[in-house]
């Protein structure tokens, strides 16, 4: 049994090819501070997910396929919105973003550089931000 499921059960992403995220898990406020601050060496990642609905559940298992090899170096944090709601809101109010479900955030130099939701996720260039 993956991280991912003894934490979240079997709604969170799982890492089913080598390619997928190395995603971790977004379950604190101060967790925020350590985005921001790994954000002044490089893009750090925030998924967004309701593991409730059906859009966020199709949008996620996606997004985990547009990753490759040259994407493994980055950071990308997992959020549970049943679970974790008030760091959502956090996320909105720091990184100054409307919150959105399913909604992925890449984090740069402390603040949010791009953001999308819904199936504009999918539209993602991560080589962009490597």
């Amino acid at each position: 049994m993956s991280l991912y499921d003894r934490l979240f059960g079997n709604a969170a992403p799982h890492k089913d090819t080598k390619n997928s995220p190395n995603w971790i898990p977004l379950t604190t406020e101060n967790q925020l501070e350590e985005i921001k601050n790994s954000s002044k060496n490089k893009s750090v990642v925030i998924f967004k997910h309701s593991t409730s609905c059906g859009i966020s559940n199709m949008v996620i298992k996606r997004f985990e396929k547009l990753f490759t090899e040259e994407h493994q170096s980055m950071e990308v944090y997992y959020l549970d919105l049943l679970n974790y709601r008030s760091i959502s809101n956090e996320i909105s109010r720091i990184f100054e973003v409307v919150h959105e479900s399913p909604q992925v955030l890449v984090i740069k130099n402390e603040v949010s550089v791009f953001d999308a939701s819904h199936y504009d996720i999918l539209e993602i260039n991560l080589s962009r931000f490597l």
